[in-house]
């Protein structure tokens, strides 16, 4: 089997052109779901699933699929893909990486006259950002059966368009069923969006883990008040809290991580008020991100850091709060697909690392209803959601030639 690498290339570079953008360094995209740019990658995709011979269908959400089911092939289908959404500004590779490189693979299989015994399924998920509609992985979530097809509908942006409306709109309203549960297994490729595979130049990632994410919210009430006249001793700054508080949060962090070194923690968020020079700050609102392959220490990190918040607001005399509102545990690939892919991938002279992931991606559903791999393809200087984010061309090909050795391992 060859991939084709400039075919694999002509793909990404044609979707790139969808919701592209001007910038200084670099190549962007700006593609939500559910928009004019959204429905000309779709309608792109689906135009060269079928030049494929793939039967396409569209499930509800926009779920796209496409299915070669060769001579022969009577099990259950093995499935691979990605998205096409983007974040603000984000890169080319980022999704269209894994839509792409799994149709190459799947050409790449056809063109060797290889006839697998089970079907192979091309997807694409709806809002894996999660830059219009819920918080991310909105697609997966629903083919993996952990949000109803309704909920997801009724989700509506900041301008109150419901998800249903907007694809809807442009035509991927679709009356199919993505179901992943009915797959006997599922490999996503996509980049690293981290140096690890740069720095030990090993082209491609066998990813043992996705890690947990916890978000939680902080808020700290002081006393907001006359800049000039409010003598130092006098004050309950709640920016002044927050400032310690974000220092002693980022020295947990860092601690944790030097015990078990997945681990990391982000205040990403904060906004003061009355937010004026000559008034000293009355409220603060902040967000934290901790994640970990560890669910124990995302516990620690939370635990810490409600303790922390605790003594600041004895210390300095403010009032504090600590929601945890957002969890998810970490996900763990199957090994089955894990020792596959190294297999694979040892016998076509491709050198392997395993590693874990540090964002989310739409395997972490999929795994929860059936084998899941995950595959990474590296990422120039770790850059990505960004017009700088960059995979040469070769890594792509080999990454997706690993792709290709792996699905025709579990297919056979």
């Amino acid at each position: 089997m060859n991939v084709d690498g400039e075919r694999l290339r002509e793909d990404i570079e044609a979707n790139a052109s969808f919701g592209g953008i001007d910038v200084e360094e670099g190549q962007g995209r700006t593609v939500f779901a559910g928009t004019e740019p959204n429905r000309r990658a779709r309608d792109r995709f689906v135009e060269r699933l079928e030049q494929a011979g793939l039967d396409v269908r569209v499930d509800p959400v926009g779920n796209i699929a496409g299915r070669w089911s060769p001579p022969g092939a009577d099990g259950k289908p093995i499935a691979t893909g990605s998205h096409l959404d983007s974040v603000p500004e984000g890169g080319i590779f980022d999704g269209p990486l894994g839509v792409y490189g799994a149709l190459e693979a799947v050409r790449t299989i056809q063109n060797a006259e290889i006839e697998p015994t089970h079907p192979l399924e091309v997807v694409c998920f709806t809002e894996e950002e999660g830059q219009r509609f819920a918080g991310g992985t909105l697609g997966s979530s629903v083919a993996a059966g952990s949000r109803s097809v309704e909920s997801a509908l009724q989700l509506t942006d900041d301008t109150g368009i419901t998800l249903e409306t907007a694809l809807s709109e442009i035509g991927y309203n679709g009356t199919d069923r993505v179901d992943a549960a009915a797959w006997d297994a599922w490999v996503e490729l996509h980049i690293e969006q981290g140096e690890r595979l740069e720095t030990a130049d090993v082209p491609v990632g066998v990813v043992t883990t996705i890690t947990g994410i916890t978000h939680c919210e902080v808020t700290i009430d002081g006393e907001a008040n006359h800049a000039g006249t409010t003598a130092m001793d006098e004050r309950a700054d709640a920016l002044s809290a927050a400032g310690e508080f974000i220092v002693e949060f980022e020295r947990i962090a860092r601690e944790r991580s030097s015990a078990e070194g997945t681990a990391v923690g982000t205040v990403g968020t904060i906004n003061a008020e009355p937010n004026a020079t000559n008034i000293v700050p009355g409220r603060v609102e902040m967000s934290l991100d901790i994640r970990s392959i560890e669910y124990d220490s995302i516990d620690e990190m939370v635990d810490r850091a409600r303790r922390s918040l605790d003594r600041i607001a004895t210390e300095r005399s403010v009032t504090t709060g600590f929601e945890r509102e957002f969890d998810v545990r970490p996900v763990s690939m199957d090994e089955r697909c894990r020792e596959v892919a190294h297999s694979a991938c040892e016998a076509a002279g491709i050198e392997t690392l395993e590693m874990h992931s540090g964002a989310f991606h739409d395997t972490m559903h999929v795994a929860s209803v059936t084998d899941g791999g995950l595959l990474f393809a590296p990422s120039r200087d770790g850059v990505s959601h960004s017009p700088r984010e960059w995979t040469d061309w070769n890594d792509c090909s080999v990454a997706t030639q690993a792709l290709a050795e792996t699905l025709v391992s579990l297919a056979t």
